[in-house]
């Protein structure tokens, strides 16, 4: 049965999905190759997606000749999965279980995956029943500070003086930080574990930025629409005006993203 954690995980995405794909999902998409290559994946690996969102990760697998199995637990991603990511084998399952046996994967990849779950060691420690001996597993998490991508809009919440709701926080948790996200991978049996920083900056239009809490997207997307009219056009004036600082003379803002890239062999 799920905790509260990922009760409200799963309430958080219910219905997100194009709105994601069409904000955020650009963001995640910059760490998709570097994590292929910490998993190994190449032409004729057979590879799990684990929370393949709109199926960016699993589209990039299937372009290097990989044999992709995709998972998501929110039905409205698998769609946009099957449509990304035709060749690959889309499927519904819930972390911490899959629906899978024992070492069916030559390689597994979670791309900003372990820190939506409640309890990130059952959740590795499932990846790990699921791969070959010798197969390896990459993950990437979000690092704890220094990421300013999300940083507008606290501040336009602030300018707003919108207060924030208290969401249910993994009862499991781990230090944000290369040497946590190491620790984790090797408490839940992972061996050869190495992890590094993903440094580099997400340029977008400021509208489609925007898009992403306006639809609902993430606790800070449930936090904009969670407003009454007048606070949400608040938020929003604020955004427009802190946005339009920052936008270059092509009409994009640069947004600086910090993420943390573990990889390990079974």
């Amino acid at each position: 049965m799920a905790g509260e954690f990922d009760a409200h995980e799963r309430r958080m995405w219910a219905g997100a999905a194009e709105a994601y794909e069409g904000s955020f999902a650009a963001l995640c998409r910059a760490t998709a190759e570097a994590l292929l290559d910490a998993a190994g994946v190449g032409a004729g690996t057979r590879v799990l997606d684990v929370g393949t969102g709109p199926g960016t990760v699993a589209a990039a697998a299937l372009s290097r000749g990989a044999e992709v199995v995709a998972v998501d637990a929110e039905p409205g991603m698998l769609a946009l999965a099957a449509a990304n990511a035709p060749g690959a084998e889309v499927r519904h399952a819930v972390l911490p279980e899959l629906p899978f046996s024992d070492g069916s994967f030559d390689a597994v990849v979670a791309n900003f995956v372990v820190n939506h779950v409640e309890d990130p060691w059952a959740v590795l420690s499932e990846l790990r029943r699921v791969i070959r001996p010798g197969g390896r597993l990459a993950v990437t998490i979000w690092h704890g500070t220094g990421n300013e991508a999300m940083s507008l809009f606290n501040l336009a919440l602030d300018e707003a003086g919108v207060e924030r709701p208290e969401y249910p926080t993994p009862p499991l948790n781990f230090a944000r930080t290369a040497e946590g996200l190491r620790g984790l991978l090797e408490q839940a049996g992972w061996a050869e574990v190495v992890s590094s920083e993903l440094a580099w900056t997400h340029r977008a239009d400021p509208e489609v930025w925007w898009s992403g809490p306006a639809g609902g997207v993430a606790n800070i997307g449930l936090v904009v629409t969670g407003q009454p009219p007048k606070t949400f056009a608040r938020i929003k004036s604020a955004y427009d005006r802190l946005v339009a600082e920052r936008v270059a003379e092509d009409g994009l803002v640069d947004l600086p993203a910090l993420a943390l890239l573990a990889s390990g062999r079974c």
